[in-house]
């Protein structure tokens, strides 16, 4: 599975919140159970975000003091993560979404 579908699937299952993205990334890799090259996720994130299945990481939320780094899919996201779960036969239920 490339970097880009892993990063959906765990968006699917899992809410990621985080000060900046170097605990972001650390946050995804406890998650997967091992370390990535920080570079490639950079890349699968950015190739996620212009096909427009995740939302930008960085935001700043009304009333806040300081931006948040974000794992979100966007509805065209959790329809790309759908189709893979289907093709790779496993359950849809989100436990970040239920």
């Amino acid at each position: 599975m490339d970097l880009t579908a892993l990063l959906l699937l765990v968006a699917f299952r899992h809410r990621i919140k985080e000060a900046d993205i170097g605990a972001g990334i650390a946050a995804f890799e406890t998650i997967i159970g091992h370390k990535l090259d920080e570079g490639e996720f950079r890349d699968a994130f950015a190739c996620a975000v212009a096909r427009g299945d995740l939302r930008d990481p960085v935001r700043l939320l009304p009333g806040s003091l300081q931006c948040h780094w974000h794992v979100e899919l966007t509805p065209q996201g959790a329809n790309t993560v759908r189709t893979l779960l289907r093709d790779l036969d496993l359950p849809a239920i989100s436990p970040a979404n239920s």
